[in-house]
């Protein structure tokens, strides 16, 4: 019993680093756009749609990976 708990905590430390890298990555994305846009002023609206929805795309597996460990400390534990 004491081995599925600690695979489960294991298992919830995983899944919530996810959101430490959704975190870095739309930092990282951000940073680049921010240059592209200094390079390319007139594109700034086209940047800017485009860093949003990668931005959404990302943060929504953030959320699955929060779900994921939620159900897991909660649920099997």
């Amino acid at each position: 019993m004491e081995l599925a708990r600690g695979l489960v905590a294991i298992g919830a430390g995983l899944a919530i680093m996810t959101g430490m890298m959704t975190g870095a990555g739309q930092g990282y994305a951000a940073g680049k756009a921010v240059e592209a846009v200094a390079r390319n002023p007139e594109a700034e609206t086209k940047i800017r749609s485009m860093l949003i929805l990668g931005a959404a795309i990302a943060e929504t597996c953030a959320i699955y990976g929060m779900l994921i460990a939620f159900l897991l400390m909660f649920v099997f534990n």
